[in-house]
């Protein structure tokens, strides 16, 4: 079976993926907390990673994720791409994360992960708040010495349209039909630039599909894996 690299989202840890872990053998979630920019991240995945894998992200891993065919398309044999954007940050958006930092180097990290981010993150349902504590718990284990590093990364992101128009293995393109953060479109932009790449929308869904409906979530990934 093809080795399967799981990248989780920013202020994430494993346990963005506990439901795909128990399912899908041979998934390893590897970290993307050290570095500051998104090119030496991807470096540090392809260091870790076996010499060909299936490789999925969310989100900010989803980011990496395409770094990673960018330096190494000849290793990575499929790719997924949850809840994320193939286009560089937006100048607006870049400036916001200033204030941001500046609250977490003061202290006040949980406070900005609380009321600024997380609430965005999800749509209704009922699992919503204990999917929020364990954001806030994964947030505050990582610490904002990670939060600092991982929004001067997005800040400075690469544009990877080029990368998946050139993209040629099996490509799942998935996400939760509310998300917020990354919409609906953003996917339907990357899988129109993928060729035979598929198109998978949660229902019932929000930014983090792996947590909110992790059984759809799980086989749709199944398949994709699956598939030659």
């Amino acid at each position: 079976m093809t080795p399967l690299i799981l990248l989780p989202g920013m202020m994430c840890d494993a346990r963005l993926f506990a439901p795909q872990i128990k399912a899908l053998p041979g998934a390893r979630v590897l970290p993307i907390t050290d570095h500051d920019t998104v090119a030496a991240l991807a470096a540090d995945i392809i260091a870790q990673a076996p010499a060909r894998f299936a490789l999925a992200g969310l989100s900010m891993g989803g980011i990496v994720a395409m770094e990673v065919l960018r330096q190494a398309p000849d290793r990575v044999v499929k790719i997924a791409l949850l809840d994320t954007n193939p286009k560089a940050e937006h100048p607006k958006i870049a400036a916001a994360r200033e204030p941001q930092i500046a609250k977490v180097q003061r202290g006040d990290l949980i406070p900005v992960m609380r009321d600024e981010m997380k609430p965005n993150y999800l749509t209704d349902g009922p699992n919503r708040a204990a999917i929020l504590d364990l954001c806030m718990e994964m947030a505050g284990d990582l610490g904002p010495a990670v939060f600092i590093r991982q929004s001067r990364a997005l800040q400075t992101r690469p544009d990877q349209q080029d990368t998946l128009r050139n993209c040629n293995v099996p490509a799942l393109i998935l996400c939760g039909r509310d998300d917020a953060l990354c919409p609906v479109h953003r996917h339907v932009l990357m899988h129109e630039l993928i060729a035979g790449s598929t198109l998978h929308i949660i229902e019932n869904a929000g930014h983090l599909p792996t947590l909110e409906q992790p059984t759809e979530t799980t086989a749709a990934l199944a398949r994709w894996l699956e598939a030659a």
